[in-house]
């Protein structure tokens, strides 16, 4: 199993979540986050003072899927949060050791 864990522009969230569910990838979990990388913030001019944004404002999503599936999820992700400019986000595949259904005690790519 693996854990897809990508970092993506707000505004792309429903085109990523059509994407993953058009593929039968079913859960994700969505963390409000803030960061920066090649895009270094930018400037903002509020009441007629000038100030630096360093951070701004992405998505964490969080997709566990068998290790048969995770070519399909990074496809759909890749293809509903691209964009073509800077600022599109990142995308990180991790191991994962295990998973458990709570309700039921299932384990493993069941549990899924």
């Amino acid at each position: 199993m693996k854990l897809i864990v990508a970092i993506i522009q707000p505004h792309r969230l429903d085109a990523v979540r059509e994407r993953l569910t058009g593929v039968d990838i079913a859960g994700l979990t969505v963390t409000e986050v803030r960061g920066y990388g090649r895009q270094k913030g930018h400037t903002e001019i509020y009441r007629g003072a000038e100030y630096q944004i360093a951070f701004r404002p992405k998505l964490k999503l969080e997709v566990a899927v068998p290790d048969a599936r995770v070519d399909d999820a990074l496809q759909a992700i890749t293809e509903g949060s691209r964009t073509g400019k800077i600022g599109d986000g990142k995308i990180f595949v991790l191991d994962l050791e295990q998973a458990l259904r709570v309700r039921t005690g299932e384990t493993g790519d069941i549990a899924l």
